[in-house]
């Protein structure tokens, strides 16, 4: 189990900031069971579900951010999860990009890649694996879907949500697996013992300057719609 509790450069939670809000939390005093909920809790609802500049920084920029998507908000997760001693890995996909649609409109949804990197943690618990995907989406923001989407919540996919039913979303832990965004997913790309390994191997189908677009333009776009979204609810 070693590599599933080890720091990486993404996994930095070492780093001062993880270790004082591991401190005044006091996660690290609870059973296991409690420390994944609180973790897993503080992750879905109070870092807010938003774009970051990439997919592949550290965990300690990821909470200073204080937002996140699937990749980013997995990172901070895995790091929280090993820095209290809960042992987890990486599991890669790609989803289509129908995912995205509502949030990422006009131009910038067809520049869009058809296909999207996307993942999720699992952990052990209970001598299982199981996969923690339902954080992605803070409780806000889905409460504001549900109301923008009454009568339309089965079988839904667009806004960051691909699931069965937007009214009652597998996101509640309780020793059990969670998910949000599954039913986009289109391939699968494999187990990782942590997001470094993934990263070095797979990212988004952007070239350099769609990347630079990205990075300056398109994602603060798209925070501005999420927030927008947000503030409906």
């Amino acid at each position: 189990m070693d590599k599933y509790l080890e720091p990486t450069y993404l996994l930095d939670f070492n780093d001062q900031t993880i270790h004082d809000l591991i401190e005044t939390t006091g996660w690290n005093k609870l059973d296991e069971k409690e420390k994944i909920l609180q973790i897993y809790n503080y992750v879905r609802d109070t870092i807010k579900f938003g774009y970051n500049t990439e997919d592949n920084i550290p965990a300690s920029k990821i909470l200073d951010d204080g937002y996140g998507q699937c990749n980013t908000k997995g990172i901070l997760l895995m790091a929280l999860l090993r820095a209290v001693k809960i042992p987890c890995r990486f599991h890669g996909f790609s989803v289509d990009k129908k995912l995205q649609k509502g949030i990422m409109t006009g131009i910038w949804y067809k520049l869009c890649p058809e296909s999207i990197i996307h993942s999720r943690v699992e952990i052990i618990y209970n001598n299982s694996w199981l996969s923690l995907e339902g954080v992605i989406l803070d409780g806000p923001y889905l409460k504001s879907m549900q109301v923008m989407f009454k009568g339309n919540e089965k079988n839904f996919m667009g806004y960051g949500v691909a699931t069965a039913d937007l009214l009652q979303p597998e996101i509640y832990w309780n020793g059990n697996s969670t998910f949000i965004q599954k039913d986009a997913i289109t391939s699968d790309l494999g187990i990782f013992d942590n997001p470094d390994l993934f990263f070095n191997k797979h990212s988004q189908s952007l070239n350099l300057p769609e990347k630079i677009l990205y990075r300056n333009i398109v994602r603060h776009i798209l925070n501005n719609n999420v927030e927008r979204i947000r503030m409906r609810g």
